[in-house]
């Protein structure tokens, strides 16, 4: 009888873990645990308490720098150089491929068909099939300008000769808006005041002061323009000196400066910048000065005239990146062209994926910087989908961030989908419906912060549930209608919306109550409220975009409470308040105030010592003598915004102005944020939150929060629930755009969009109460909100 022969397992078959040791970037505690490989494991837990410094920062980050080691030098050199995260061992990563919520880049020319290289192939398909032909793939393209040139060039090759040359490249640009689809317009009575003369300080330009020698100075001492007379008064050609002159030397006080005429000053100072990154001061001014109207030669298609004409069985390509994608793909399945097969098949898996993915609503001319967080993250899925790619590690910010109940189920098919091909999938995820899916948890806690940093349970989701951890209590936790709702005490009129795919909506928001505006994703809410409610006086707008800030902002510089800080600190020593600034005269020489010293190592990741001079401080040893309270200003900052409060709240050191900001930061639960933490280490549910709490000190007595739950966990939504009473409470209205039962069910009103997204959508589906709501079952929210609270 024959022996059964036993084979060992091959040694390659061994590697299935990824193993972190000792991990303790940022928060986290000396962490280890061991992931398995060609799973789905999702990492869950409060905010702020290590979920993407795990997954981020620690394991994602190592795999990307590894990968970048492989290139040479040369290339490393055009790379950005990564540090080493801090961790003890990390075994068994494979290449990662990260899919995060960062926003879309902001800049006019990018849009969501060069995002997702869709327009890339149209470009192709229109300079192959359209008719008339008008040249290659750039003459489709709004990005590239038709260039003429013709003129002698020396070849320096054996002996230099000189040749006659002619060159020629046919763009698609439009001439008038230069690819924008928008021209801009300066509105010169926000500039300056014609009826007073340069003298008498005529300007209305923020940060322009009468004595400013870059500036207004420069105008009234340049000798080309009469400093006391009225602009009214100006000649024609001191007019055009005034607004249009191109840079030009003079001499004021025996200085060389540049003259430059008003208008390209203006452009250059203020409207080449990000509008996202200014103060708001002067955000408000750009907005009042500069008016955007759609360009009147190409119609807002960026293209231009010959790019627009040639056409495939009657459509152009503008026709084309202005159908919404569902459409889009149907007009490219009926295209019948063997020469071009390989491209269609191509271009037509692209836009499958789009509305697979549950973005057919969104159209390939829709400029990337509007995209929500959620939707940015769902269009870079879309490289990945039709990936023949496997035993990648895929790693997920939130991907069921602005989706509606309703298309989370896609959502978590796609998920299973990736895992099911062999790749390792890591999802940082609040939302039950998509923990439920997972073959294996990390709940990381056990609260914020320098509360958090450990991990609190592993295994699987009935051991998640049945464990005494903070998302193990909070699991099946379902929010109950209320018995009863607030009355209105007046209405805000919407009439004949039709911004985006709006058709006309009429619709009243009810003031002094809590008013949830919902609907699937791409049903027109955000078009709703922020193209008809937003821009109203009194109202205070709280979005998703992000908060701008370098490792030197931190939310005392962010919040404003810094100043009063200084104030209080100038006060009780008898000094300057400059001096307690770290960005200013108080820094510390030998870090500038950065409390790092920064050693550049080209293309090898750059290295961070803590300042030998000020250990770390920021500030100079003698600005640390001065005391408020018996504290000095690095101990200040060092302080958990909740000891903070009390601090400033009585005693030597009560300062109110201080205090009443400390407030607002408890109240939407950061009371565990140190002052001085800088924002580049906040998560994205701890910075939405900061954000919140800023606008909440601005006088408005109606409140726009958009999707306010993203980034928080179940834990978190209940105290957010108390804040919105609070707010309510005290005679503000409070409009949410929100996909969160839990929020629709706390409603005293709820506005449902619908019935479908893009063209399916854009009418008021529902008007009323949740109860009404639930009870009538009549659109998608209704049935999903009647399901989670077990109507």
């Amino acid at each position: 009888m024959s022996k059964a022969i036993v084979t060992q397992p091959h040694i390659a078959d061994s590697h299935d873990l990824i193993r972190v040791h000792g991990a303790r970037v940022n928060n986290l505690k000396d962490v280890s645990i061991e992931i398995p490989k060609r799973r789905l494991t999702v990492f869950t837990g409060v905010s702020g308490s290590g979920k993407s410094s795990l997954v981020f920062n620690t394991i994602a980050a190592e795999s990307q720098r590894l990968i970048n080691e492989t290139y040479s030098a040369f290339v490393q050199g055009f790379m950005p150089a990564l540090a080493r995260p801090e961790v003890d061992v990390l075994e068994g990563l494979t290449t990662a491929i990260i899919v995060d919520q960062q926003r879309m880049g902001g800049d006019t020319r990018s849009t969501v068909g060069t995002a997702t290289d869709a327009n890339a192939m149209l470009r192709i398909l229109f300079s192959r099939l359209g008719s008339p032909h008008i040249g290659p793939p750039s003459a489709y393209s709004f990005n590239t300008a038709s260039v003429k040139a013709s003129g002698a060039i020396t070849v320096e090759r054996g002996n230099k000769k000189t040749v006659k040359a002619t060159f020629n490249r046919t763009g698609g640009m439009c001439t008038e808006c230069e690819g924008r689809g928008t021209v801009s317009d300066i509105d010169l009575t926000q500039l300056y005041d014609d009826s007073k003369s340069l003298a008498e300080g005529a300007f209305t330009i923020p940060g322009w002061k009468s004595d400013s020698f870059w500036t207004v100075r420069v105008y009234a001492e340049s000798g080309l323009l009469d400093p006391d007379k009225p602009i009214a008064k100006f000649t024609e050609k001191e007019m055009r000196d005034f607004l249009y002159r191109e840079p030009t030397k003079v001499k004021v006080e025996g200085v060389n400066l540049t003259y430059e005429g008003l208008i390209p000053k203006i452009q250059k100072s203020f409207l080449s910048k990000d509008k996202d990154a200014l103060q708001p001061h002067v955000r408000a001014f750009v907005e009042r000065a500069v008016t955007f109207t759609t360009c009147p030669a190409c119609e807002g298609t960026r293209l231009s005239e010959g790019a627009r004409s040639s056409r495939i069985a009657g459509i152009s390509i503008a026709d084309a990146c202005a159908m919404q994608t569902s459409d889009l793909a149907a007009w490219i399945a009926g295209l019948d062209e063997p020469s071009v097969a390989p491209l269609l098949a191509a271009l037509r898996q692209t836009l499958d994926s789009f509305v697979e993915i549950g973005l057919g609503y969104l159209a390939l001319d829709r400029p990337a910087g509007t995209l929500s967080g959620g939707e940015a993250q769902r269009v870079k899925m879309i490289r990945h989908l039709g990936s023949s790619l496997t035993d990648t590690t895929y790693v997920f910010d939130e991907p069921t961030a602005g989706l509606h109940p309703h298309d989370i189920q896609r959502m978590n098919n796609l998920l299973l989908r990736l895992r099911d091909k062999g790749n390792t999938v890591l999802v940082v995820e609040h939302k039950p419906e998509t923990i439920a899916i997972a073959d294996h948890v990390v709940d990381l806690g056990p609260g914020a912060g320098t509360a958090g940093g450990t991990v609190c349970f592993e295994g699987t989701v009935d051991g998640l549930r049945a464990s005494d951890t903070v998302t193990g209590r909070h699991f099946d936790d379902r929010s109950t209608l209320k018995e009863s709702t607030r009355r209105p005490t007046g209405v805000l009129e919407v009439r004949g919306a039709t911004a985006n795919n709006l058709r006309g909506v009429d619709v009243d928001v009810p003031l002094g109550v809590l008013t949830v505006v919902t609907g699937v994703a791409g049903s027109g809410k955000s078009s709703l409220i922020h193209g008809s409610v937003a821009g109203r006086d009194g109202v205070v707008t709280v979005d998703q975009g992000a908060i701008r800030g370098s490792r030197r902002s931190n939310p005392a510089t962010y919040t404003g409470l810094l100043d009063p800080v200084r104030k209080a600190f100038a006060k009780a020593n008898g000094v300057k308040p400059a001096l307690f600034s770290a960005n200013s005269e108080g820094a510390c020489p030998t870090c500038n105030g950065a409390g790092v010293v920064f050693t550049d190592l080209a293309m090898m990741a750059g290295v961070a010592t803590v300042c030998e001079e000020c250990e770390g401080k920021r500030f100079q040893a003698s600005v640390l003598e001065y005391r408020l309270g018996g504290r000095d200003i690095s101990e200040v900052l060092a302080m958990p915004v909740a000891e903070a409060e009390e601090f400033f709240g009585s005693g030597e050191a009560r300062t109110p102005a201080a205090h009443r900001v400390l407030e607002r930061l408890v109240d939407v639960g950061l009371g565990y944020l140190g002052l001085g933490q800088p924002l580049t280490t906040l998560s994205g549910g701890e910075r939405q939150r900061l954000k919140l709490a800023t606008h909440m000190g601005e006088k408005g007595g109606v409140y726009v929060l958009d999707e306010p739950t993203t980034g928080l966990h179940l834990a978190d939504v209940e105290q957010l629930l108390g804040l919105l009473d609070r707010l309510v409470d005290s005679g503000r209205s409070v409009v949410v755009i929100e996909h969160h039962q839990a929020v629709m069910a706390h409603a005293d009103w709820i506005i449902d969009l619908g019935p479908g997204a893009g063209h399916d959508g854009g009418t008021v589906v529902f008007e009323g109460t949740p109860a009404d709501l639930v009870a009538a079952r009549s659109t998608l929210t209704g049935e999903h909100l009647a399901q989670y609270v077990g109507a």
